[in-house]
């Protein structure tokens, strides 16, 4: 990717970073996505919780170069899933001109000491039609991944952590769960596939539930903030990451927007 430039654009009620950026080395395109994000958070039950809210969407503006294309000649199985050639969700652009597939995490600005219950209830990431849906997503420390393959062939899920241990499953039928949890927070965590090329995906382990993926509408939620000083990250796998830094009160809803630019 060529050299970018952050713009700081302010509104009444509303923060928007502008990120301009050159030519992205991977290829993207404007394809929707057509499976949700997972990893919801759960709100936790302790810790320092309130009633304050980020509320935002993720803008895009530029041309987006085309999704390159995969050749499933070999995996007709997965083949049969597509009406049409199927692409690489590198960037995806929404009918409504938004990005999906961002992750948006409050980075820093919890009170010091502040822990939270890792979620029951796993995050579930499926290997359907050769590819890994959802693409990118959230997930707390200690709460179950729960790894899925739906297709009737060989996957493999490589997570390839640094902060957390590696580990490779292969999973050579549909039906197949595996649950894995990791240990300590890592943003982010890149999972690929060694018997299909173009699978990848990337999942935000953190340590509070404060964290959201944007989906078909690029917009984004963060819920029961306590009131302070936060700085609030979204990062895009090709596009890169953006910061925005406020204060929040109790009871108030901020307005927070990020715009990814591509000349």
């Amino acid at each position: 990717m060529n050299s970018a430039r952050l713009v700081a654009v302010a509104g009444p009620g509303l923060l928007m970073f502008v990120l301009a950026c050159g030519k992205s080395e991977k290829p993207a395109s404007s394809e929707a996505v057509a499976t949700p994000p997972a990893g919801a958070p759960a709100v936790a039950s302790s810790g320092a919780t309130g009633t304050a809210t980020i509320d935002g969407e993720i803008k895009f503006v530029g041309k987006a170069p085309a999704n390159p294309a995969i050749d499933m000649g070999e995996e007709p199985k997965c083949k049969a899933d597509y009406t049409s050639k199927p692409h690489e969700q590198v960037v995806v652009v929404n009918p409504n001109g938004t990005l999906a597939g961002v992750f948006v995490y409050v980075k820093s600005g919890l009170p010091a000491g502040a822990t939270y219950p890792s979620p029951a209830t796993p995050v579930v990431i499926d290997q359907q039609g050769c590819m890994y849906h959802p693409r990118v997503f959230g997930i707390m420390v200690g709460q179950p991944l729960q790894i899925e393959n739906s297709d009737s062939l060989l996957h493999n899920i490589k997570a390839m952590g640094k902060q957390n241990r590696p580990f490779n499953i292969s999973q050579p039928g549909a039906g197949m769960t595996t649950t894995r949890v990791f240990t300590t927070a890592e943003v982010m965590l890149p999972f690929e596939c060694n018997v299909h090329g173009w699978m990848h995906a990337y999942a935000g382990v953190l340590p509070h539930p404060f964290f959201a993926t944007t989906g078909p509408d690029g917009s984004f939620t963060i819920k029961n903030l306590p009131a302070g000083t936060y700085t609030l990250e979204a990062w895009h796998p090709t596009l890169g990451a953006v910061t925005s830094t406020f204060t929040l009160q109790n009871d108030e809803t901020k307005a927070v927007g990020f715009t990814y630019t591509v000349k």
